[in-house]
């Protein structure tokens, strides 16, 4: 009979103990946080491991943006699309083993349409492998501050050792808007254009909650549907995660319940900012795309002083004279629009020419809401170059025509 010596048994038992400690429980979770003043506003589960999906891509994306900070990458550079990157399952880009992106289209596909193999292809770029970026990315982790979060792979694909919880990802949300604020905006792109095609986002919920701009969603058997969020509300950051979501809609209706509850002014309280299905405008349909500008590619590596994100897409049609404008928020009240344009009146620089605060009265569903603008801009680059100077200090926007 095989006899296992004590000192072997030993580490056997406090190998499988230390697995056993790590295995995710995979139920409810959410956490709300003030960032600013730090209060935990909300908190179930908060530290119980769950899978963290495709919430993984915010971590891949924080060192994809370390590496272009630091010069080791370029937004124009070409990485190869390994066999490993290629195999992943959806979604994905879908360029063949072997052939090339640049880190920009990689960037755009991870944070936008949540592209798993993009995510593949930088971590084997970035690490050598895939496994030794998940070890980088844990070390990261533990940089940050995450400390249950340990990460396997780039995409967030299964894995039973990949874990974490709605307070570490609620921290890794903060890192990111702290750490990257221009970058971060990119979260808020509802599609990109990929080689002539339109690849379109799923991040329903930020297209519907008037001051939110971010940042992800994701979703496996094991995990369920989980989120993490960040709303600008009256100058005031908050960020939620809620992991383990039965249904998309669920996680989605569960986000924007806590929201309500705890962040003043974003529910229907008198005067608040309303959470309504879609913030619609006469002859328009869903909130357009924020951040662009007639520039038809993006270049975060040194931009000027109050450079935008821009799409990937063609330059559209320039108008002439000032129909351009930018709007901050919708509002349940006039005063609270007019309140929200008297905050943000002193952020906004000077240079833009006769701009003037505006609210605009319309109906949607029964109800009468409030939008509080700037109007007055002669085009496009102005009213941009003014929402990310907002943008830089906090301030929700976003450019309409």
């Amino acid at each position: 009979m095989l006899r296992i010596p004590p000192v072997l048994a030993f580490l056997v038992f406090l190998n499988a103990f230390f697995l056993i400690s790590r295995t995710a429980e995979a139920g409810y979770a959410h956490f709300i946080y003030d960032a600013r003043s730090g209060r935990v506003l909300a908190s179930e589960n908060a530290d119980t491991l769950n899978h963290p999906a495709s919430l993984t891509k915010m971590m891949t994306l924080y060192m994809t943006f370390e590496a272009l900070r630091d010069g080791r990458l370029g937004w124009n550079q070409e990485i190869v699309m390994t066999p490993n990157a290629a195999r992943k399952i959806p979604f994905k880009l879908g360029v063949p083993a072997g052939q090339t992106i640049t880190v920009r289209e990689a960037v755009y596909a991870m944070a936008v349409r949540s592209a798993n193999d993009a995510a593949a292809a930088m971590a084997d770029h970035l690490g050598g492998s895939e496994e030794r970026f998940g070890a980088m990315m844990t070390k990261k982790a533990r940089a940050l501050g995450l400390r249950r979060t340990v990460f396997r792979n780039a995409s967030g694909l299964p894995d039973k050792a990949q874990v974490t919880t709605a307070r570490d990802m609620a921290m890794l949300a903060l890192a990111l808007i702290r750490d990257f604020p221009r970058e971060y905006q990119l979260f808020s792109l509802r599609s990109f254009e990929f080689r002539g095609r339109r690849i379109s986002g799923h991040n329903n919920l930020m297209y519907r909650y008037p001051g939110m701009d971010g940042i992800k969603t994701g979703y496996i058997n094991a995990s369920g549907y989980n989120i993490a969020s960040a709303v600008d509300v009256n100058g005031r950051r908050v960020i939620g995660v809620v992991l383990g979501g039965k249904t998309a809609r669920k996680r989605d209706d569960r986000m924007a319940e806590l929201l309500d509850q705890y962040v003043p002014g974003t529910g229907a309280a008198p005067g608040g900012l309303i959470a309504f299905e879609q913030q619609k405008r006469p002859g328009e349909g869903t909130v357009p795309l924020p951040f662009t500008t007639p520039r038809k590619e993006i270049t975060l590596a040194n931009p000027p002083a109050g450079a935008a994100v821009a799409s990937l897409g063609p330059t559209p049609p320039q108008p002439v004279g000032p129909l351009w404008r930018i709007q901050i928020a919708a509002a349940g009240s006039r005063e609270a629009a007019s309140a929200l344009l008297q905050r943000a009146l002193p952020l906004l620089p000077e240079g833009f020419g006769p701009v003037a605060p505006s609210v605009e009265s319309y109906a949607d569903g029964g109800r009468e809401y409030f939008r509080a603008r700037f109007v007055g801009f002669a085009d496009r680059e102005a009213a941009t170059r003014a929402c990310s100077a907002l943008q830089a200090k906090s301030m929700s926007c976003f450019v309409v025509r």
